[in-house]
Order: C-alpha cells, then structure tokens, then sequence
C-alpha cells in the first residue's frame, strides 16, 4: 500500500474506496451535473480522476461535498463557499480561517432567525385576530385594522 499525496484523505491509500459520481449523486442527492458545475465554479475541490479520466471521489471528498451543500442550503454565499473549498486544500494551516467563514455565517443565519422570529410573531398576532373576529361574529373596526398595522 502507498499513501497518497491526495490532502482531503488524511492518511489514506490508493487502495482506498472510490465512487463514480453516478454513485455519489445517489449518495449525496445531487445530479451529476450539479455535481460538476459545484467542481466547475470551484464551489468544491478539485475531484481527482482515475486513469480512465472519469473523477473518482473518495468517503472524504464525499464528506467534503455533504457539509458544503448543507452551508449552500442555509445560505452560504457562492464565494465563501469556494474560498472554504480552497483552504480546505490547504490543510491544517487554514483552520483559523475556515473557522472564521463559519462564525461569520453562523451571525447571519442568527440574524436572518431573528428576523423570521419576529415575522412569525406577527403572523400569530394576525391569526388570533382572525381567530376571534370568526369566533365572535365580528367584523374588523376602524381601530382594529389601525393596531393590526401597528403590530
């Protein structure tokens, strides 16, 4: 067994499992052209390819991909995303920078929770209006429809 010079698979061997992307599309949910076009855009490192040209991903690069798509779903930027895919090349060095992306990204899905909190407030605020307007009868006054809008 060699090890490889491959720094996502910390510790492996060319002996270790690879899978073709048919296989990691199954894997991870994504199209093969999905997969790709995150390869393209440099939105994950670059995938080594066997002698038959076709990329051959290893569980590690797998991993890669899985955390990356998660941090796209809650709304990552495209360019944090590659600057990650970048410094994870990089090694142990660039932790301190990979862990920086993520505290900044972990402040802006705290904001944006913030901010759906209170939209959601005021969206039960509403349906208790309603509720009761229904439940007794009534009809929206003059001075209901002026709080509602100040709610």
């Amino acid at each position: 067994m060699t090890t490889t010079t491959d720094p996502l698979v910390s510790g492996g061997t060319d002996d270790e499992r690879t899978y073709g992307i048919a296989e990691v599309s199954t894997i991870t949910g994504l199209t093969p052209d999905t997969l790709r076009w995150y390869e393209r855009e440099g939105m994950v490192p670059p995938i080594p390819r066997g002698g038959d040209r076709r990329r051959r991903y290893t569980d590690r690069y797998i991993g890669v991909i899985t955390l990356l798509v998660r941090l796209r779903e809650t709304g990552l930027p495209v360019a944090d995303m590659r600057r990650f895919a970048q410094l994870i090349e990089g090694g142990p060095d660039t932790h301190p920078e990979r862990l920086a992306i993520l505290l900044a990204h972990r402040a802006r899905i705290a904001e944006r929770r913030r901010l759906i909190d209170e939209t959601s407030d005021a969206l039960e605020n509403k349906i208790r209006h309603y509720s009761a307007l229904i439940e007794s009868g009534g009809e929206c006054t003059a001075a209901d429809r002026s709080a509602q809008r100040d709610s």
